[in-house]
């Protein structure tokens, strides 16, 4: 049985400058696993640098709100919603609430720092 804590997981920051903590992931432990899950914070006030994978991203917002940005879309995203992210979407997020952004990610196959495309702001992302 694999059974992780939060607080055990070391704390990073990812290419796009969310802070992350890395609970499953098959290149980090003996799991038959095509996917990660991570749980990620946005501050308040912050956003996330833009940026895109060449997988899918699924994130399920645990607490906090934001406006969601994938390619030219926008939506307002808050606790209980899931949002799916296709493979090679230009996203990122807006953290334009008083609480920080929590949310889960799972990235499928397995996300890989050197799969990120970070781009420097929002009006570099190419379209």
């Amino acid at each position: 049985m694999v059974v992780k804590n939060l607080e055990d997981c070391p704390e990073f920051i990812a290419g796009d400058r969310s802070s992350l903590r890395e609970l499953l992931h098959p290149d980090k432990a003996p799991l038959a696993l095509r996917y990660s899950l991570a749980h990620a914070i946005i501050p308040a006030g912050a956003t996330s640098t833009p940026h895109s994978l060449p997988t899918s991203e699924v994130y399920y917002i645990l607490s906090g709100t934001a406006q969601m940005h994938i390619d030219n879309e926008v939506q307002t995203i808050a606790p209980g919603d899931a949002v799916y992210i296709p493979p090679k979407a230009k996203q990122y997020v807006v953290n334009d609430g008083t609480d920080p952004l929590v949310f889960l990610c799972i990235v499928d196959p397995a996300w890989r720092e050197a799969d990120e495309t970070v781009f420097e702001s929002a009006s570099n992302i190419p379209s």
